[in-house]
């Protein structure tokens, strides 16, 4: 194929937005952003969205916690919503049913996202399914141990636009690209280490510390205490949850009166970074993405806590995007450089196409093992 011939699309699944995104000749041709909440009542509103601009050579589409790259060809109908919810989403059908009752946003945008790859598989749409940060070759095995969430392919992909950004501004190889990023979307936040231009750690937005909307990490005596969790649980428990308020507008105008979320979402933040420094020993830079960092208070707080350890800037768009977030620009990247368009190399270099299995391939604790082991026997990964 004419490397110069790719038409790729990206699709990332946000909080609030569906963001999509075109690639052609390396170029971005289109973008396009639909809110969650109508995509929730009406996911055919994305398949409508990706016909406008048919035909393609590949789609990345929302691909949640991650899994070794597969195409969706290779996907029978009649299994694809449970493989689906178990492998990209992992998530059981039942918790599914009982959350959509509760109409909490994050379990709406899961929904959409199951309905919306059912239909492109009736519309035998040129799918593909890539990896999170923790299926990476590239992430030493032993850093993965009981982690299911360290850096979701939004995140990922966001690693992959900073990869390009950084060798370009600087004038560098990838081999000599060196950082931290820092992604803040609507509902979590997420780093991730990047050395010698290849993903070598992350920590999750559920791993992270206190999100918008997320708690991030907790304390393994609550969870006791707590006892019953549910999916839903994993949407809570943050900023918004000790404000009472789900605008993030509101608390940017508000931050005053409330500080303590405020220094709390920001200190975990800078205490992420610094830990991530003992796997990337000397960032050129730590990049900055996600809507929350589009706010100026947000972004001058990082410049400060975070430019104590290196530079910090927020990363560069491509070309012609003016709409969609970093993480579909990435999205579209992938899928380009899978394609074999102008980021086959890049892609090639950061190991993508090398990523192996899913998310649920490295848990030890007793009860975490159980249930992994149920779900592989009921729901194959492989057809």
């Amino acid at each position: 194929m004419n490397k110069q011939d790719v038409k790729a699309l990206g699709i990332d699944p946000g909080t609030k937005s569906f963001d999509v995104c075109g690639l052609e000749n390396g170029s971005v041709f289109y973008e396009d952003v639909l809110d969650s909440a109508e995509l929730a009542e009406n996911p055919n509103l994305l398949v409508e969205s990706i016909e406008n601009v048919m035909p393609l050579d590949l789609i990345a589409a929302p691909s949640g916690y991650g899994v070794e790259l597969t195409y969706l060809e290779d996907l029978d109908l009649e299994t694809l919503e449970d493989w689906y919810l178990t492998y990209i989403l992992l998530l059981k059908k039942k918790d599914l049913e009982v959350a959509l009752k509760e109409k909490n946003p994050g379990i709406m945008v899961y929904s959409a996202m199951t309905e919306s790859a059912l239909e492109m598989k009736r519309k035998k749409l040129p799918v593909c399914y890539i990896p999170g940060v923790i299926n990476m070759s590239t992430v030493p095995e032993f850093r993965k141990i009981n982690n299911l969430d360290m850096g979701t392919v939004d995140k990922l992909c966001c690693a992959v636009l900073g990869v390009f950004d950084q060798s370009k501004k600087l004038d560098i190889p990838y081999s000599d690209v060196s950082f931290i990023l820092v992604e803040m979307g609507a509902g979590y936040n997420a780093c991730i280490g990047v050395e010698n231009g290849k993903i070598v750690d992350g920590i999750g937005g559920t791993m992270n510390g206190i999100g918008f909307l997320t708690s991030g990490e907790v304390d393994l005596e609550m969870v006791q205490l707590a006892r019953g969790w549910d999916k839903t649980d994993v949407f809570t428990g943050g900023v918004s949850t000790m404000i009472n308020e789900e605008s993030v507008e509101f608390f940017i105008e508000k931050k005053d009166e409330y500080e303590i979320a405020w220094n709390r979402m920001m200190e975990d933040v800078e205490k992420t970074v610094s830990s991530l420094k003992v796997s990337v020993s000397d960032p050129k830079e730590v990049l900055i993405s996600g809507r929350l960092t589009g706010f100026k208070e947000i972004r001058n707080e990082l410049m400060d806590r975070l430019g104590k350890f290196t530079p910090v800037r927020k990363i560069n768009p491509l070309s012609n995007a003016d709409r969609v977030k970093e993480a579909a620009q990435g999205y579209a990247m992938v899928s380009e450089g899978i394609a074999g368009g102008k980021f086959s190399k890049l892609i090639d270099w950061m190991e993508i196409k090398n990523a192996k299995g899913t998310a649920l391939d490295y848990v030890y604790h007793p009860k975490g093992k159980k249930e992994e082991i149920k779900l592989k026997k009921n729901i194959n990964f492989r057809s």
